[in-house]
């Protein structure tokens, strides 16, 4: 089985949001295992199953948002910027791979849309830094689609989405603790969320570093400058065995659960 981890570029009209799930909801096949949407990003993650799914929303999506009216603190591409293929137990990344080939063909062939690739090709961060400047989209027109923007399509190994804000609105410091505790495992970003500082993280390396782990970087350098850790936050799901390498002691100040794992939803 696949998953599938849409990132799209509205997470503050609810109503709106619920009209882009119902473009998979209404399907027989259940597809849609999680919705997590953010005001401040102004983005939502929809976690879905299968190959069908990920089609569905995405058109969804371009026949309703203008990426020229959204406005949110997470950089973005497109309507639809981000859409990673995962490959779960049972499933290769071969099978990932293909699933996103096929994909990128879909979208750039029915839609219309300019596609960059990351997985084997370069990762996401270097999509966000070259896009239309040294980097032009790998499929697609070579050009902004006028309301949809363009959309990054990779394949990746299974990565946590985590974030932490600081009892701070201090926003430099948000972004120094993020420089420091960056690494090849966990990429690092700052941002205001609802008036205090955030350090969003995602994970890539989540069979060596934990969410415990990345949690307790941050609260270490917040408290080295004299503050501390509001509130953590889970972005989607992660898997039962990531979610096991923490103490479950944690795993309520960690945001995490067995009811927040993808083979929950599945069962």
């Amino acid at each position: 089985m696949l998953e599938c981890v849409v990132n799209v570029s509205e997470g503050r009209d609810a109503r709106l949001v619920s009209r882009i799930a119902a473009s998979v909801t209404d399907s027989p096949v259940r597809s849609l295992l999680d919705i997590h949407s953010d005001v401040d990003h102004n983005r939502s993650v929809f976690t879905l199953v299968g190959v069908d799914a990920p089609r569905a929303l995405t058109q969804r999506c371009v026949e309703l948002l203008d990426i020229s009216q959204h406005s949110g603190v997470h950089p973005r591409l497109g309507v639809v910027d981000v859409v990673p293929f995962v490959a779960l137990d049972g499933s290769s990344r071969h099978d990932a791979l293909a699933a996103r080939d096929e994909f990128v063909s879909w979208a750039a062939t029915e839609l219309r849309l300019p596609v960059f690739l990351y997985g084997p090709e370069r990762t996401l961060p270097d999509i966000r830094r070259s896009a239309w400047t040294t980097l032009p989209p790998d499929h697609g027109p070579n050009v902004p689609h006028p309301t949809a923007g363009a959309v990054c399509v990779g394949v990746r190994p299974a990565l946590i989405a985590y974030n932490v804000l600081l009892a701070s609105s201090d926003l430099s410091l948000a972004k120094g603790i993020a420089a420091r505790i960056r690494q090849p495992g966990l990429r690092t970003l700052a941002f205001m969320a609802g008036g205090a500082a955030q350090v969003s993280m995602n994970i890539v390396d989540a069979d060596n570093v934990r969410v415990s782990d990345a949690y307790d970087a941050v609260a270490s350098e917040a408290s080295g400058a004299g503050t501390h850790v509001a509130k953590a936050e889970l972005v989607g799901l992660l898997t039962e065995r990531h979610l096991r390498m923490n103490d479950p002691d944690r795993w309520a100040q960690l945001d995490i659960g067995p009811e927040r794992t993808v083979e929950s939803r599945l069962r």
